[in-house]
């Protein structure tokens, strides 16, 4: 059964219970959503062949503490960096390192801060310099699988239609949807209720009420859904190493539709940033 409860009111832990937030909390959502999606549109000034993920890492960490964040990920559950930076067929969870950033390469970099107690959540893909035409098609697709999925977001939608927007559109493309992983509820918790998977029915799901918070982020790829986790218990991969893109929003529902928080204030957050593609 599916139960709803006061944010503010209950305790801040995962009870498996869809938190609804007032409008004070979706105040602080905006600022620390905005600040994330300003980490990510800063981020596209330095993403270049040669870059080592971990020059990545430690540029959010440094825009987080200039900015009076935190990076939400630094030690959670033993997680040791900043950031996720997720090269072609790494799915999600990529580890920074110093391996450096190659021609053509498309690196998804997800970041979220913490300003005063709320989780601003978000990733985006990046080309690395030139990129093969499949690659930048690839973000494309993805990008409009979210944006479809957005479009669904308002009072009385359920989360099955978040799902099938996706799929259908994605599958319709010939490309598969990751279902290993999700979207997930957000706001002064980093992971909570409900999951929000990117594939479904319509019409089935949770109900979405207003002051619902979470993430859409779903997980493209060009060859099969499957995957699997390395050694390192972190990072996820395409089982046939085929190209995987993602991009992920934090929205909220509101009384008469849907607030993106993590809209960049450049409008640098969709696959439009991709440079002179090249051709396969």
């Amino acid at each position: 059964m599916i139960t709803y409860l006061d944010a503010e009111a209950n305790p801040q832990r995962n009870t498996g219970s869809i938190r609804l937030y007032d409008e004070a909390a979706f105040e602080g959502m905006r600022r620390a959503c905005q600040l994330t999606a300003r980490c990510l549109d800063a981020l596209a000034d330095i993403v270049r062949p040669g870059l080592p993920t971990q020059a990545i890492d430690d540029f959010v960490f440094r825009f987080a503490l200039d900015n009076g964040a935190l990076p939400a990920t630094l030690n959670y559950r033993g997680y040791m960096k900043s950031v996720c930076t997720s090269i072609n067929h790494v799915v999600c969870h990529g580890i920074p390192n110093e391996k450096p950033l190659k021609e053509g390469d498309v690196v998804n970099i997800d970041v979220t801060l913490i300003v005063d107690g709320y989780y601003g959540d978000s990733s985006r893909m990046y080309p690395v310099g030139r990129i093969k035409r499949a690659a930048e098609r690839l973000c494309e697709i993805t990008y409009r699988s979210l944006q479809l999925a957005i479009e669904e977001v308002r009072p009385g939608a359920h989360l099955g239609d978040i799902g099938a927007a996706i799929q259908d559109y994605a599958e319709g493309e010939r490309c598969s949807v990751v279902r290993d992983f999700c979207g997930h509820g957000v706001g002064r918790l980093f992971h909570d209720a409900p999951n929000v998977l990117h594939y479904g029915r319509r019409g089935e799901g949770a109900e979405l009420r207003p002051g619902m918070i979470f993430t859409i982020e779903p997980m493209i790829n060009l060859g099969r859904p499957h995957v699997k986790v390395l050694s390192d218990g972190w990072t996820a991969v395409t089982r046939d190493r085929s190209l995987t893109a993602q991009y992920e929003h934090t929205v909220g529902v509101t009384q008469t539709g849907c607030e993106v928080f993590t809209y960049s204030p450049a409008g640098l957050d969709t696959p439009g940033i991709a440079l002179d593609p090249v051709n396969v």
